[in-house]
């Protein structure tokens, strides 16, 4: 796209953007001799590795006019920006089709016992921050798939209401609807319902389904935690499910941690802004931080004997989707 936008001039991308190649030296910040040769990709393909943010080159869109391009970070970690996660522990979760959930790990890579990919969040002026990632494939795609094949739910707002009004807490739904990702990783597995009987609602299915939702991101969160050796302070959310009041605070309840909704729901294009506001404008992260909204935020209020309750319930489930499919 770059290339695209400077009429040919730039052949450039950024760290963080490279680091999602399976081809570059997270540590030397260059294109792994070693991985292109395994992979039989030639070097000279390859664009120059620039820092993600400084005047990087000029954008001409060809109408004589040519504008400074000071930032370049791919989409989850200009989210990660966006979300002011500029502290080791600090972490975001966006919401969409599926859950994307990054933790800011320091200045050093970190490698995973837990599932987890290590990538480069940012690289600029000397300064590198590194993340743990740790992608979930089904979440709002699961809210659909009650709406439009169940058809529970006029529509996915409603999904809300209707966890609500569920009675029976027995019922557990697994939404691998398109496998387990982090930090399982098993593509085969697909999803499952538990604890049906004759009096099960469409609410019931509906409750576990955003319970299942939630018990994904807390096993995430919960890897990256024990990587990490320490908890975040907190969780910041955004995009469209961010909404849902009966998740975040599912979320909330099943983490024991805050759960911050994002007054900005598109993280990533905030995100990208505000780096380019560093480079070209001298905005510091004390600023960017102390700019952050929160739209609403959710505190744990469940007890523990629920929360193991709810969680033993949740790891059966897993276990059994994962033995159906070996």
């Amino acid at each position: 796209m770059i290339w695209s936008l400077t009429q040919g001039k730039l052949h450039i991308t950024d760290p963080s953007t490279a680091s999602r190649t399976l081809l570059f030296d997270m540590n030397k910040f260059e294109w792994d001799e070693e991985l292109l040769k395994l992979f039989d990709v030639p070097r000279s393909m390859l664009p120059e590795v620039k820092p993600s943010a400084g005047h990087i080159g000029d954008v001409d869109f060809g109408n004589g006019k040519l504008l400074p391009l000071h930032a370049l970070l791919v989409d989850q970690q200009a989210a990660l920006f966006g979300q002011a996660c500029f502290n080791a522990g600090e972490m975001k979760c966006s919401f969409g089709t599926g859950s994307f959930l990054l933790m800011n790990i320091g200045d050093k890579p970190r490698l995973s016992s837990n599932g987890l990919l290590t990538t480069v969040g940012w690289n600029f002026n000397g300064q590198t921050a590194y993340a743990f990632d740790g992608g979930i494939f089904v979440t709002g795609s699961a809210v659909q798939w009650l709406r439009d094949n169940l058809k529970v739910i006029p529509d996915s707002a409603s999904s809300h209401e209707a966890a609500k009004r569920s009675t029976d807490p027995g019922v557990v739904v697994v939404p691998a609807l398109q496998g387990l990702a982090a930090p399982h990783w098993r593509t085969d597995v697909r999803g499952a319902m538990f604890g049906l009987n004759r009096s099960t609602s469409s609410d019931d299915i509906v409750r576990a389904t955003l319970d299942g939702i939630a018990c994904r991101v807390y096993e995430v969160v919960t890897a990256m935690s024990q990587d990490l050796g320490k908890a975040p302070p907190h969780l910041k959310v955004d995009g469209g499910p961010s909404g849902n009041p009966y998740l975040m605070q599912m979320i909330a309840d099943l983490l024991n941690l805050e759960v911050r909704v994002s007054a900005a729901l598109e993280a990533t294009a905030i995100g990208i802004a505000n780096l380019a506001g560093v480079s070209a404008l001298g905005t510091s992260f004390d600023e960017l931080s102390a700019n952050w909204k929160s739209e609403t935020s959710y505190l744990p209020r469940m007890n523990e004997e629920e929360r193991g309750m709810k969680l033993s319930q949740w790891n059966k489930a897993v276990e059994a989707v994962k033995g159906f499919h070996q």
